[in-house]
């Protein structure tokens, strides 16, 4: 079953994908010696982008005269122009800022909208403007301002710095602090396919680090003890109401991040809806049960989580959960403030077409770990969750990766000693170590991967 769809605005859309247009604003490669065939590529994108505005202007009218049609090319004109921005990144000789340009013109033009006749505000005005774009959006974007890493001001004044928060961090920065680095390094890995489902809802970064980070750490093929799986742990009922499952070859998509991710965006737009637009009451219905928080939202109208005719009628694991994710995104946006240093790795994606036959352990091994503590297997796995470490992958498969680890397969992994070593130690076979008579004719199977 599809997610549920909320109305959403054009405006709705036009600030994460303004926040996306101003984040690839870099400077351009100095001019080497453009092709014709850049330059042309470069033309047709801007000449797309030009369409693609247009689009937008024409879907505003529709919206202005209550057509139904309006929202739908709106968001569909912002997707184009979303594509035509990636793709001017990787086009040589494309200028990202000059395409950025259209973003200003149409932020401008539905801020001038909003303003229904008052004074014009300044280009430089519009970055302070944006938060009033969030009016009559979806639930989870409203309450966006309580956990929001592109306001941090709103962050600080809004969300409650209680002591439960502040025991949170303090559990973060001392007996978990291993756990909270290795779920960061590992949502780097995962950024590209979970965040643009929670930008293009409203909703911040830091929410859905804090969320990932309690729940799985980060390893997309874990599963709890109640059989919540993937990286944000969905059960498979509520997996189901919101689009995850198995597919028509059999993989739980509930193990993919970006499926998760847009279930989790309607799950936390459905809940919030209910329950005031409560960040702690939504995150409390995530972990404890979302009959159980409507229940006791319903009983005590007006009362924060914390409350503690409210408090005190959650099971202790929410009570827990609640504070640990908030403390999670709280430092994942302050982390200097904090003395908390965060690993760098490249995470760039790239394809990775296997020009062997090979297992995520054979790479793995071949790759070695360049640059990062504990090598490319979870990165691997998290990226390519429809294969086991252990399944051996056709050649001419193309896996999910990141340039740095194309460069180390090219360099150790097709040829010489290390690729020789890692595909002896993937194939090696225990029983061959026993020697005598009782020798069995045909090798026990390997154990299962690990997790």
């Amino acid at each position: 079953m599809p997610p549920p769809k909320s109305f959403r605005p054009p405006a709705a859309r036009l600030v994460p994908a303004l926040a996306l247009a101003l984040a690839l604003v870099f400077p351009a490669p100095e001019a080497e010696a453009q092709s014709r065939r850049d330059r042309e590529a470069a033309q047709q994108l801007a000449e797309r982008m030009e369409a693609a505005e247009e689009r937008y202007r024409q879907a505003l009218v529709h919206v202005a005269n209550a057509d139904p049609r309006g929202s739908a090319e709106a968001d569909a004109a912002l997707e184009d122009m979303e594509d035509i921005l990636t793709a001017c990144e990787a086009r040589r000789g494309c200028s990202v800022p000059s395409l950025a340009t259209s973003y200003k013109r149409l932020l401008k033009l539905q801020v001038d909208q909003e303003a229904a006749g008052d004074e014009v505000l300044a280009e430089e005005e519009l970055d302070h403007h944006i938060p009033a774009l969030h009016r009559d959006v979806p639930e989870a974007a409203r309450a966006a301002a309580l956990i929001g890493d592109d306001n941090r001001h709103d962050f600080d004044r809004m969300v409650e710095f209680n002591p439960a928060v502040q025991e949170g961090i303090r559990r973060w920065l001392t007996d978990m602090r291993g756990n909270f680095v290795t779920a960061y390094e590992n949502y780097q890995y995962l950024r590209h396919r979970m965040w643009p489902h929670y930008e293009r809802a409203g909703l911040p970064e830091a929410l859905l680090f804090g969320i990932l980070a309690k729940e799985s750490g980060g390893r997309v093929h874990s599963v709890s003890r109640a059989g919540a799986a993937g990286p944000l742990q969905f059960m498979y009922a509520t997996g189901a109401r919101f689009g995850l499952g198995e597919d028509s070859t059999g993989f739980d998509t509930r193990y993919d991040p970006y499926a998760a991710s847009g279930a989790s965006v309607a799950y936390l737009n459905e809940r919030m809806g209910e329950l005031n637009r409560s960040i702690e009451l939504a995150l409390a219905a995530y972990n404890g049960g979302e009959g159980r928080a409507r229940r006791i939202h319903r009983e005590n109208p007006g009362k924060s989580f914390w409350h503690e005719d409210v408090y005190h009628q959650f099971p202790a694991e929410s009570r827990d959960y609640v504070p640990m994710v908030i403390a999670a995104a709280w430092l994942f946006l302050h982390p200097k403030e904090y003395g908390l240093e965060l690993p760098k790795v490249n995470v760039r994606p790239a394809a990775l077409v296997l020009e062997q036959p090979a297992s995520i352990y054979q790479l793995t091994i071949c790759l070695g770990n360049p640059g990062v503590r504990e090598g490319y297997m979870r990165a691997l796995r998290n990226l390519n969750p429809r294969y086991r470490a252990d399944d051996v992958i056709p050649a001419g498969t193309t896996l999910m990766a990141t340039s740095r680890i194309n460069t180390l397969y090219r360099r150790h992994c097709l040829e010489g000693r290390r690729a020789e070593l890692a595909r002896t130690l993937v194939n090696s076979n225990p029983a061959a170590a026993i020697v005598g008579d009782r020798v069995p004719a045909v090798a026990p199977e390997l154990a299962p991967a690990t997790e």
